[in-house]
């Protein structure tokens, strides 16, 4: 990976945006965002399967889950 670009110039160079460029910025990270948080949750689902199928984890009821958590 490059070298990262300190946060103060990022938003120095977002300021010389205009405003419709400032928008579209938003609207490609916001999308980023939410296909980045998608794969990780596709990671973890992934992850939980394998716990599961390899009986590292089993099935609870929602009232043994609840009991587990508050204890």
């Amino acid at each position: 990976m490059d070298k990262a670009i300190p946060f103060g110039d990022v938003l120095e160079a977002v300021d010389k945006l205009s405003s419709q460029d400032q928008e579209a910025l938003i609207e490609v990270v916001r999308q980023r965002l939410i296909e980045r948080r998608r794969e990780e949750l596709a990671r973890d689902i992934r992850r939980a399967e394998r716990e599961f199928r390899s009986g590292r984890c089993r099935p609870v009821t929602v009232a043994e889950l609840m009991k587990e958590i508050l204890s």
